[in-house]
């Protein structure tokens, strides 16, 4: 086993130090527009890959579910879900933002990069900001890919978070990140999130291979080459980020990567 392979553990430990924090971020999304403009997001995005198809039709995976937000709007759609996270105090903290939702969610304690689902189990696969922090990115696409039915549709938002450990421009665009959060008075996750440990998780971004390469070039490159039709959404920050969320995070802006196994 490489040096890689501890970084699960490594992860599983930083997480659940975060759950708590991580949870009430998510709770905020919950509770104000950010509901609706992601729930708009993610109907928008089946939609157009299963025109034709209700949405209580569909057997969609959340991978990397966290707090749960996503797995919560999904259900409020209709769809039929099924929620994974490496992390059990992620999964506790989900279960209980679900609410009355909590029991009509699949909550699964489990490894993105080796899920234990039979091939073509799932309509639609969807992540949100996971895919960065993974020891092996590609093996987690293979598996997401064997678990998505013919016609299915993948679904990865994530951005370029830690690029300034490699580059002094991206290093200039996050301090001056930082600098415009302070001087507008917004309230910045990247300096002041709860239970935040950020050499612990500079660390971890330093040795997982996604934090020094450009994206989501990459994730196109990797998911053609498995025989997927693939595009990017690099403007879909516009669409979901609230306004904080643009300056604090405007040197990162979130892209989605659209997937379909034809």
């Amino acid at each position: 086993m490489g040096c890689r392979d501890t970084i699960l553990d490594e992860n599983r430990e930083y997480w659940t130090g975060r759950a708590s924090g991580y949870s009430e971020v998510n709770r905020q999304e919950l509770s104000t527009g950010q509901r609706q403009k992601w729930k708009a997001c993610l109907r928008e995005e089946l939609v157009r890959q299963f025109p034709e198809r209700a949405m209580e039709d569909l057997r969609v995976l959340e991978v990397g579910t966290g707090p749960g937000f996503f797995a919560i709007l999904l259900r409020e759609l209709g769809c039929c879900v099924t929620a994974v996270d490496l992390t059990p105090a992620m999964l506790a903290a989900a279960k209980e933002n679900a609410g009355p939702l909590a029991d009509e969610i699949h909550f699964v304690e489990m490894n993105a990069e080796a899920l234990e689902f039979a091939d073509e189990s799932f309509d639609a696969v969807i992540s949100r900001n996971l895919s960065w922090n993974l020891p092996h990115p590609d093996r987690a696409y293979r598996e997401w890919t064997r678990v998505l039915k013919p016609g299915g549709l993948l679904l990865n938002f994530d951005a370029n978070w830690y690029a300034y450990l490699f580059d002094g421009t991206a290093r200039e665009a996050y301090d001056r990140d930082r600098a415009n959060s302070a001087e507008q008075g917004v309230w910045d996750q990247n300096i002041s999130a709860e239970g935040e440990n950020f050499d612990v998780m500079e660390d971890i971004a330093r040795r997982v291979p996604l934090s020094a390469v450009r994206r989501p070039a990459w994730d196109l490159d990797l998911l053609s080459g498995l025989g997927l039709c693939c595009s990017a959404d690099e403007q879909v920050w516009q669409r979901v980020w609230s306004e904080d969320e643009k300056l604090s995070f405007a040197s990162t802006p979130l892209f989605l990567v659209r997937a379909a196994l034809l």
